[in-house]
């Protein structure tokens, strides 16, 4: 899963903002700091907790533009990105969802959500799958 950023120069020093996240932006004296510096900025504005209610919007395919970069977003933050989307658009809770898993209960399910403690089992990724055939997967490390 990959972001676009919109790098500019400011006499020697260089910015980027998201052009899919309005509010995530990032600075450096140099390209090589600024590449660190928009991918540290742009997982740092992903990693919500499973308690938080907003929805990030997923990031455009292709964006053509000029001084556009594609940006990696980490793969545990990625995961969990799209699990949450794909969950809010079948309309299921959390609670639903582990239901429809055989989790023991909400807060199993609110790990995988969870960027920090997200790490699924296949078992699970594959029970995923079946509740959510719409689950992208490849897209985590596309």
């Amino acid at each position: 899963m990959h972001y676009h950023f919109k790098v500019k120069k400011d006499g020697k020093i260089y910015w980027a903002t998201c052009v899919e996240l309005a509010g995530c932006a990032t600075q450096a004296e140099s390209l090589s700091e600024l590449r660190t510096n928009m991918e540290e900025a742009l997982n740092l504005y992903l990693d919500e907790g499973p308690e938080s209610k907003h929805v990030f919007a997923m990031p455009a395919d292709k964006f053509n533009g000029k001084n556009i970069v594609r940006v990696p977003v980490a793969p545990n933050i990625a995961f969990a990105l799209l699990l949450r989307q794909t969950r809010i658009k079948h309309k299921f809770t959390q609670k639903q969802l582990a239901e429809r898993l055989g989790m023991k209960n909400i807060y199993s399910y609110q790990r995988l959500e969870s960027p920090k403690t997200s790490n699924p089992a296949l078992s699970t990724i594959s029970k995923l799958k079946k509740a959510m055939p719409d689950l992208h997967l490849e897209n985590i490390f596309a």
